[in-house]
């Protein structure tokens, strides 16, 4: 492939904004908010599902609490029925009398037993709501870090994504400047190595550091200013400039 020295040189501009452009790429996917966005809403997601769960439990120790206060409501209308039977005077057989006071006593320690079992439900119930105030408070804290979070990225988004225009307005009057052919063939190795072009400097391919042997300096000296020249170990164009060494 023949291009001018000027155009080849000019693959040296573009190879330099290109490196800019893959430098803010770069830095728009390793964000430091971009992990932390991550592991907060993974944070969040566990607390999510651990509200729910303390709202389930809940939810199940309060019904258990009204079934468990109904069944003392229940007991301790028959325990005043009773009573009030007891004190109007309308049993008068002493067995009948009796059997009336062993069922209010047999019904008062069953309304004991199952005050006992509310108030145990009760503090159960005090735990399970606290719980469910704790992880929700914690869950909320968690969802703001992360909105904030995510205003730092946007923010830096559009930092990056306004350089990145500014940038890729520079490259393409760049690459105006250089010809269909030659263009095609830096973008093609670029898509291969990450970088098209590289300088020949002092004997030295600066695209993979290596130093060209005589025979490779003798043969570039000697082709044509015109001439598009390859190194032979990375297949980058090597672009000669003065500070070559030829």
């Amino acid at each position: 492939m023949k291009a001018a020295p000027a155009s080849q040189k000019r693959l040296l501009d573009l190879a330099e904004v290109d490196s800019v452009l893959d430098r803010l790429a770069h830095r728009r996917r390793t964000l430091p908010e971009l992990a932390e966005i991550d592991e907060l809403a993974a944070r969040v997601a566990r607390l999510a599902t651990q509200v729910i769960a303390a709202e389930t439990e809940a939810g199940d120790l309060a019904r258990e609490q009204s079934k468990a206060e109904s069944d003392v409501d229940s007991v301790r209308v028959r325990v005043e029925r009773d009573q009030k039977r007891l004190d109007s005077g309308q049993v008068s057989s002493p067995k009948d009398l009796a059997s009336l006071q062993s069922e209010i006593a047999s019904l008062t320690r069953r309304q004991g037993d199952l005050e006992e079992v509310v108030l145990e439900i009760m503090e159960r119930r005090e735990t399970a709501d606290g719980q469910v105030v704790k992880l929700s408070a914690e869950r909320d804290e968690l969802a703001a870090a992360r909105a904030a979070a995510e205003d730092r990225r946007d923010a830096a988004f559009a930092e990056i994504d306004k350089e990145l225009g500014e940038v890729k307005t520079k490259r393409s009057g760049v690459a105006a400047d250089v010809p269909a052919d030659l263009l095609s063939l830096y973008e093609k190795l670029r898509e291969q190595f990450g970088v098209g072009a590289a300088m020949l400097q002092g004997g030295r391919c600066l695209g993979c550091r290596t130093s060209l042997s005589i025979a490779d300096v003798n043969r570039i000296k000697a082709a044509p200013h015109d001439e598009v020249i390859r190194c032979e170990e990375c297949r980058r164009i090597l672009v000669r400039t003065p500070e070559s060494g030829l």
